[in-house]
């Protein structure tokens, strides 16, 4: 799912719960970053999302320290190893989390 994708979810998702969505162009609420931070590390945002998402994080302590710990997150995990996995298991955690996002997703 691109980045664009998944900003226009969450605006339909708080279309839905009587939120204002604060997509296009408009200012980013905490659960538009949480959901856009990988993007946003993997410098895969546009221009304006990123502008956004950085103007966010000027005004947002707690947005702020979720940034820096996902920083040390992936600094202290990047380097290990995945384990070997029996390769039925495997698609089986594969399967459980695909079937886990899209019952969030709706």
């Amino acid at each position: 799912m691109s980045w664009t994708d998944a900003l226009g979810r969450l605006a339909r998702r708080r279309r839905r719960n009587g939120a204002p969505a604060a997509t296009e162009g408009g200012e980013l609420v905490c659960e538009e970053l949480v959901e856009l931070v990988t993007g946003y590390l993997e410098d895969a945002l546009s221009r304006g999302d990123r502008r956004r998402f950085e103007a966010h994080l000027r005004g947002c302590e707690g947005c702020s320290a979720y940034l820096e710990q996902m920083r040390g997150t992936i600094l202290a995990v990047g380097g290990a190893a995945a384990p070997d996995l029996d390769p039925v298991i495997r698609e089986r955690l594969m399967v459980a989390f695909r079937d886990w996002r899209s019952s969030r997703d709706v």
